[in-house]
């Protein structure tokens, strides 16, 4: 059975069913980040922006995901890198936009924050389910997972952000949120680099063995 599992045939299925969800994820992002960055700019809302944001990092993540699929590990690998710094920098760029409304004070629009992040969690829901077998794959697939993932939570917060600005006519719900889906995006960026630090170690002390056997 064992052997059934790691033939070039099951691979190739698996790669199959991998790209299909990557297209459709890449599709569901692409149009999630249009109609969220717009409804965030219009509502004044922090966490509804940095969740427009981690779409359109998605849709690159996705992009990277499937050129990738099918190469050596060491490039699949490379790939997760970029994707971590990225998740990374998706961080960075909230934790900045969550001072700015600090300064300035900002009153979100509560009932459109709420209808957007219901539509947004939907949309994550479904990439969820479609990326669910890939969690335990390479840290390419890995990080790919974890994006979903963290888009599930990111939108529940932003369900639970929209209530607390109904509740308290005051923008900081909105603050701490967006601030909470920062820490999380740059626990994420850690664990994607690590994974993918320690793949390319094992691939390059494969390399050597390989070269001494030879020699």
């Amino acid at each position: 059975m064992s052997v059934h599992c790691c033939s070039p045939k099951h691979a190739e299925l698996t790669d199959s069913r991998y790209r299909r969800a990557l297209w459709a994820a890449l599709v569901i992002n692409g149009t999630m980040f249009v109609i969220e960055i717009v409804a965030g700019l219009m509502a004044g809302s922090v966490s509804l922006q940095a969740d427009a944001l981690d779409f359109l990092g998605d849709v690159a993540n996705y992009g990277i995901s499937l050129f990738v699929i099918g190469m050596a590990l060491r490039y699949r690998a490379q790939a997760a890198l970029i994707k971590g710094a990225t998740m990374g920098l998706f961080g960075l760029w909230v934790i900045s936009a969550v001072v700015l409304h600090i300064v300035y004070g900002t009153l979100p629009h509560a009932a459109t924050m709420g209808k957007v992040g219901l539509m947004a969690l939907a949309a994550n829901a479904i990439v969820f389910a479609l990326l669910w077998t890939s969690r335990k794959g390479d840290s390419n697939m890995r990080s790919a997972w974890l994006c979903s993932r963290n888009d599930v939570i990111g939108n529940l917060a932003v369900l639970f952000a929209a209530v607390g600005v109904f509740g308290t006519g005051r923008g900081w719900p909105d603050v701490v949120v967006a601030a909470i889906m920062a820490t999380l995006g740059l626990h994420s960026a850690v664990q994607v680099v690590r994974h993918a630090l320690e793949e390319l170690r094992s691939e390059k002390l494969r390399e050597r063995m390989v070269s001494t056997v030879r020699h």
